[in-house]
């Protein structure tokens, strides 16, 4: 009996054991079917561009100098600069108005600075009187001491006495002046002639130490910050002429090339250029966008040309460059790395002397994640 229900039992376990095997077995060949995630990949087209005798570029209208105005004396405010509005009425100093330096432009209540300062003055008072009677007891004591009259342990603590009330008068010179620079520090000026660009603070507010009440601008002269290519910061130096242009006006401004920045950024690889216009008329405006070209020599009328982003290190060779051609026009496509010989930069785009045709597509966005041979989807 105990043979049969053995036999039963191994059976039973065998005919479970292949199932689960089966079970695991279809579980591993479901999850070895289903497709591996594509990455997504934005293409663009190998481009025949035109090109004149200049590259144009855009620039960034920044001001010469932009700082927010911050209390160093905490208290609630209370006053902020009056002007007269266009209506004619008295308002708050605000958003587009010129001042000038030294202008308080907002002020927290004095009282408690004020209090401190007579404070301070006091105890100067108090430490005054008390030098000037440590020094005639130690000018006594001294004149008595030079005729023996006086011991020399009278003379030491006559001169002790006069140090120390002159360290308490110069600690409460020290403190009195410190009442004056906070008292001082009560009222928000303008370190420079500028414009408001934006206030921050109203009457009644709390404010302490290191809040930023006013953010002031200087546009008496502006810079036009733009990104240059390695290939095109030969052709510039500091001091030489430019001129820029802007859509708001039909005339040309003059400035001149301030700085260079020696690193290129290292996201979008590109140099930082700075040219310095006088705008005393206050035409550009910070934030405003300008077209400069750079003078240079005469370049080829047609070239094939791909988006900067488009180039990579070349796989097989890390001294040279390539492109990812997508190959086929379906999605998903297959990309595979083709070396290219790079010529000029014109803005965004770089010529490709050779490797590449028109009409080719190169993955522009996404070439840093993929490799030769793999297949990619492609977003429109």
């Amino acid at each position: 009996m105990i043979t049969t229900e053995r036999v039963r039992y191994s059976h039973i376990t065998a005919v479970a054991f292949a199932a689960l095997c089966a079970i695991g077995q279809a579980g591993c060949t479901r999850a070895a079917s289903e497709p591996q995630a594509l990455t997504p990949v934005r293409t663009a087209e190998v481009q025949t561009v035109s090109t004149g005798s200049e590259t144009r570029y855009s620039a960034n209208i920044i001001p010469r100098a932009q700082v927010d105005l911050a209390f160093r004396s905490g208290g609630y405010v209370e006053s902020i600069r009056q002007v007269r509005g266009a209506d004619g009425r008295l308002r708050n100093v605000d958003t587009g108005d010129w001042v000038s330096k030294g202008t308080a432009l907002a002020v927290v209540r004095q009282k408690d600075y004020s209090d401190q300062r007579e404070q301070a003055r006091a105890q100067l008072a108090r430490a005054e009187s008390d030098y000037e009677h440590a020094k005639l007891s130690f000018d006594r004591t001294s004149n008595l001491y030079s005729t023996q009259s006086a011991t020399k342990p009278d003379f030491d603590a006559a001169k002790a006495q006069l140090d120390g009330t002159s360290a308490a008068l110069n600690n409460a010179k020290a403190a009195l002046a410190e009442a004056q620079t906070a008292l001082d520090d009560s009222s928000l000026r303008a370190p420079f002639d500028g414009w408001i660009i934006k206030r921050s603070v109203d009457i009644g507010a709390l404010v302490g130490p290191s809040v930023a009440g006013f953010t002031l601008a200087d546009t008496t002269s502006v810079r036009a910050v733009f990104g240059v290519p390695d290939t095109a910061i030969g052709r510039i130096r500091l001091g030489q002429p430019q001129s820029i242009t802007t859509d708001a006006f039909s005339e040309e401004f003059h400035g001149r090339v301030t700085a260079i920045s020696p690193a290129a950024d290292p996201k979008s690889r590109v140099y930082s250029v700075e040219v310095t216009i006088p705008n005393a008329r206050n035409q550009l405006k910070a934030g405003m966008i300008a077209s400069l070209a750079l003078a240079g020599g005469a370049l080829p009328k047609n070239v094939l040309a791909v988006p900067l982003s488009a180039v990579i290190r070349d796989p097989q060779n890390p001294q040279g460059f390539a492109v990812l051609l997508a190959e086929g026009t379906g999605d998903p496509a297959t990309v595979r790395a083709r070396p290219v010989d790079l010529g000029d930069a014109y803005g965004n785009m770089v010529e490709v002397l050779g490797g590449v045709t028109a009409g080719d597509r190169v993955v522009t966005t996404g070439s840093t994640l993929v490799r030769s041979g793999e297949q990619v989807r492609v977003m429109q």
